[in-house]
């Protein structure tokens, strides 16, 4: 099996002693990622891995400090990855549940051949999402390309290349992190989704506050901000349609 890298804080210790158990469980060894806390980024680290003018041009909304950080903790997963002698690993984000299917799952990808994925998410929030070009992973389970990549990045497979491509191409991002993996046309990877999955949502508490709170606290209000993502995600939707149709994509 592909070795296995969870993103932890270190102060996070109880979503630390969770995830072991989850992962323990299974006889899934993992190491640990140090997570980042974009809290304590100095402004020009932020300045370094985070470009805010593009962001006010091209993104949805601003990042916020956790979102920067969580963007760099991810990095540090790919870098580890590339450098490695495995042909792949699984990255998990530390606040992730998961069914008794993950370990056979993981196995499965681990040595899949076939060659048609850089990337494959473990986690959707909709388990009936249609696939394109979908086949038998193992029994019962299926892979796929979705036509739309599910949000999150909570617990996904990738291959040395695409980590070592993913870690190239990351600085400055303008994007969350999970976001950004959206945009295949931009990444040159095929991203793939396993169903049913085999990650789900675990504790979402957290010692450093959670993203989403953050980002609702922060979000800028007013005609102009709503007129801005709502012409952000109609580009998005525009792009993704043409891309699929370039690729022939059908479910």
């Amino acid at each position: 099996m592909w070795p296995a890298y969870v993103i932890n804080l270190a102060d996070n210790t109880a979503r630390l002693a969770a995830v072991s158990g989850v992962l323990g469980g299974q006889g899934v060894a993992f190491r640990r990622i140090d997570a980042v806390n974009g809290w304590k980024l100095g402004p020009a680290e932020i300045a370094a891995a985070y470009d805010a003018a593009r962001n006010a041009r091209d993104g949805r909304q601003p990042l916020v400090p956790a979102e920067i950080g969580c963007y760099l903790s991810h990095i540090a997963a790919w870098e580890q990855i590339a450098a490695g002698d495995a042909p792949g690993g699984f990255v998990f984000e530390d606040d992730f549940d998961a069914t008794s299917d993950l370990a056979r799952v993981m196995t499965a990808l681990s040595t899949d051949a076939t060659g048609d994925w850089d990337m494959v998410k473990l986690f959707t929030l909709d388990p009936a999402v249609p696939l394109g070009a979908a086949r038998d992973l193992a029994p019962g389970v299926r892979i796929g390309i979705p036509y739309r990549v599910p949000t999150c990045l909570i617990g996904y497979g990738l291959t040395r290349a695409a980590a070592a491509r993913l870690a190239a191409r990351a600085r400055p991002f303008f994007r969350p992190v999970d976001e950004d993996q959206k945009f295949v046309w931009e990444t040159g990877l095929r991203v793939a989704l396993v169903l049913p999955p085999p990650v789900v949502l675990g504790d979402q508490q957290t010692v450093t506050g959670t993203i989403g709170r953050a980002r609702r606290d922060g979000r800028r209000g007013g005609l102009g901000q709503a007129l801005h993502r709502l012409l952000y995600g109609l580009r998005y939707r525009r792009a993704l349609a043409r891309h699929r149709r370039a690729e022939g994509w059908q479910a």
